[in-house]
C-alpha cells in the first residue's frame, strides 16, 4: 500500500492542513516545504491526481483542438505549447478534428466531460462547436490563428492581411502586374484575411484584378495543385503567383514541376511557411513565414494567466469586456524569407 498524507504528517511532525496546502499548490513556510519534499521522496509518495482534481475542481489538463494533426504549422505550435504547459504542471489532451465541424463539436464535448481546465483551439468553422459551454463554466479558451465573432475568448493571431499585402507588393515592385493568387476556403478566417490583403495590394498598385486570377484551394496539397493548374491554363499571360498556405504551396510547386514551368523565368512564385521546404525547392523559394514559436508561447501563457485568475493588460492589441469577462487579442507580425523564385522585370526592387 502506498504512502498517505498521514504518513507524511508522521514523518515531518506537520499538520495535515499544511501538507494539503503544499500538495494543492498553496503557500507554506520554506522550512516546512523542505521537510515535506524530503518525506515525499523517502516515502515514495504519489499524489492521487483524480482525488485532487475532485477536491480543487482542477484537473491540471488542457484540451487542444486542431483542424489537422498532419499540418506542419499546427504541429509546430502544439509541440511548443505543450512544452510550456508541461513546465507549469499541465498535461494536454489533443484532438484532431480533420477539418470537420461535427468532429470538432464532438471533440469539444469530449474535452468538456473530461473536465479539462481550459482549451487551446484552432477552430475549423465559423459557428459555435460547444465553446459557449466552456465559457459558461468559467473555463478559459484561447483561439489560435482564427477567431469567431460569436465566441468571447482570447485570440492569438498573425497579421494575415498584412502578410499577403506585403507579398504582392514585393511582386509589384519587381515589375509584375498580372499576379495570381491561390486562396484558401471561403469560410476560413485566415483565408479571408489573406485574400483581403492580396486584393488591397492589387487595388493600391493598379495591377490586374481579374476574378480569374484568383483560384481557390482547400488548404491541402491536392487543392494547391489543382488551383495552380487552373490558374496556369486560364491565365497564359500571368507572370507571378502568391500561394497563401503551406500545404497549397507544396501542391502548387509539384504541379509547376509537372507542367514544366520554369521558375522564375516563366513564373515568379511567393509561397507560405516552412523554411526547410523553401530551401529544398529549386530554385530556393521566397516565402512568408509565421512566428509559430511565438504563437504557441502567447497562447500557452495567456491561458495560464487566466487559470491563475490574472488579467493580461500588456502587449495586447485590444481588450474586450463582456459582462465580467475580459478578453484580449494579440496580433503578431509575419516574416519573409527571400529566395530566388521571383524574377525582376524592372529595377524598382
Amino acid at each position: 500500500m502506498g504512502a498517505t498524507m498521514k504518513d507524511i504528517a508522521k514523518r515531518t511532525g506537520l499538520g495535515l492542513a499544511t501538507i494539503s496546502s503544499y500538495l494543492n499548490g498553496g503557500n507554506v513556510r520554506e522550512k516546512n516545504r523542505i521537510k515535506i519534499e524530503e518525506a515525499i521522496k523517502e516515502l515514495h509518495f504519489e499524489v492521487n491526481e483524480v482525488a485532487r482534481g475532485l477536491k480543487t475542481n482542477r484537473t491540471k489538463t488542457i484540451g487542444i483542438v486542431i483542424p489537422e494533426l498532419n499540418n506542419i504549422f499546427f504541429a509546430e505550435i502544439i509541440t511548443e505549447a505543450e512544452d510550456i504547459l508541461r513546465s507549469h504542471g499541465y498535461a494536454t489532451m489533443i484532438c484532431d478534428c480533420r477539418s470537420d465541424t461535427e468532429r470538432e463539436r464532438e471533440a469539444v464535448e469530449f474535452l468538456y466531460h473530461r473536465r479539462v481546465d481550459g482549451l487551446i483551439v484552432m477552430p475549423t468553422g465559423t459557428s459555435d462547436s460547444g465553446f459557449h459551454k466552456f465559457i459558461r463554466a468559467g473555463k478559459p479558451i484561447v483561439m489560435i490563428d482564427r477567431k469567431m465573432k460569436d465566441v468571447c475568448c482570447d485570440c492569438i493571431l498573425v497579421d494575415n492581411e498584412g502578410a499577403a499585402e506585403d507579398a504582392v507588393n514585393r511582386l509589384v515592385r519587381a515589375g509584375h502586374s498580372r499576379i495570381g493568387m491561390i486562396a484558401g476556403p471561403e469560410d476560413v478566417y485566415t483565408a479571408k484575411e489573406r485574400q483581403r490583403g492580396y486584393e488591397k495590394a492589387v487595388r493600391d498598385n493598379n495591377a490586374a484584378s481579374d476574378e480569374g486570377l484568383v483560384a481557390r484551394g482547400n488548404y491541402t496539397i491536392a487543392g494547391g495543385a489543382a488551383a495552380m493548374r487552373q490558374l496556369w491554363e486560364n491565365n497564359p499571360d500571368m507572370t507571378a503567383v502568391f500561394i497563401s498556405n503551406y500545404e497549397m504551396t507544396v501542391g502548387a510547386m509539384m504541379e509547376i514541376n509537372d507542367l514544366g514551368i520554369r521558375v522564375p523565368d516563366e513564373l515568379s512564385v511567393i509561397g507560405f511557411d516552412n523554411v526547410d521546404f523553401a530551401k529544398a525547392s529549386a530554385p530556393r523559394l521566397s516565402i512568408v513565414t509565421q512566428p509559430t514559436a511565438k504563437i504557441a508561447q502567447e497562447a500557452a501563457e495567456t491561458l495560464i494567466i487566466k487559470l491563475e485568475g490574472k488579467d493580461r493588460t500588456m502587449d495586447v492589441d485590444h481588450q474586450d469586456v463582456d459582462g465580467e469577462r475580459t478578453t484580449v487579442t494579440v496580433t503578431l507580425k509575419t516574416g519573409f524569407v527571400e529566395g530566388r523564385s521571383v524574377r525582376v522585370l524592372n529595377n524598382k526592387v
